[in-house]
């Protein structure tokens, strides 16, 4: 009789086991059919070819016509998928066109839009990669998330080169620089706001390898593009000079003569 009740006692708990397995399995079902049924509801993108978008961007396609990115895509392709225009940029556009706000089903350039920056930036360098944007990944301006469209305008010829977003290059720099472009209200600057030069003239926005996103491995040697008579040999030169222009000079402007850090003879009394 005990054996008896302890066989009948091992059944039941095998039976519940058994039980509770089927149990979990039952639960794992929804997680693995739920990505087949979202892969049906939102069927792989296809190209539509550039008439599919005209046909609701009527007043875009007319400001985009303008530009160089048109020309090149309509007149000049480099390969197939530069020819296909509105789609080289945004992806393919089949399931936009289906639901148009769907804002996972293209690529948008947008901040309201809300694709990644790194997808963004990543079509932009299918075409525009190395030269001057080698130093891109890892620069200040890729650290900080900043997007190829917060700079540049792809869509409008809002500027007389490169496709900026504004009309020179300093312009967009100055929406984050705000104490450089104070600097450059002062009574002694460099003659960026009389547009004798430009941001890009000593910084390269795209990346450097030196600090400061300079164009050359240092300041002097960015200084000296402009001031060669101060590059020497001098018979009699003076250390602070060689070692860093700035030790004197404020870069883009200050309220002493010739850029100086302080007045004479107080910024000399600094050291001597």
């Amino acid at each position: 009789m005990v054996a008896g009740e302890g066989g009948s006692g091992g059944g039941n708990v095998m039976l519940y086991f058994v039980l509770w397995l089927l149990s979990l399995t039952a639960a794992r079902v929804p997680a693995q059919t739920a990505p087949a049924q979202t892969a049906a509801l939102a069927p792989a993108a296809t190209y539509i070819g550039e008439q599919g978008c005209v046909q609701c961007h009527g007043q875009e396609n007319k400001h985009f016509s303008e530009t160089l990115h048109a020309r090149t895509f309509h007149q000049h392709p480099a390969n197939e998928l530069q020819a296909r225009s509105c789609e080289a940029c945004h992806g393919p556009g089949s399931n936009h066109a289906r639901n148009a706000t769907d804002k996972t089903a293209l690529i948008g350039f947008t901040k309201k839009w809300g694709t990644p920056v790194e997808v963004q930036n990543g079509q932009c360098l299918t075409c525009h990669d190395g030269g001057n944007r080698m130093h891109w990944a890892g620069s200040s301006h890729a650290k900080n998330s900043l997007s190829c469209a917060d700079c540049h305008n792809t869509m409008q010829q809002a500027s007389a080169t490169s496709l900026l977003a504004r009309q020179s290059i300093s312009d967009p720099c100055s929406q984050c620089h705000r104490q450089q472009r104070a600097e450059f209200r002062k009574r002694s600057h460099m003659p960026l706001p009389e547009g004798k030069i430009s941001c890009a003239d000593c910084h390269n926005p795209h990346g450097s390898s030196a600090r400061g996103l300079l164009i050359a491995d240092s300041v002097n040697d960015v200084c000296y593009t402009c001031h060669t008579e101060k590059r020497g040999p001098m018979l009699w030169e003076h250390a602070p000079v060689r070692e860093n222009c700035t030790n004197c000079h404020k870069p883009h402007g200050s309220n002493h003569d010739k850029l100086l850090a302080a007045a004479r003879p107080y910024l000399c009394q600094q050291c001597h």
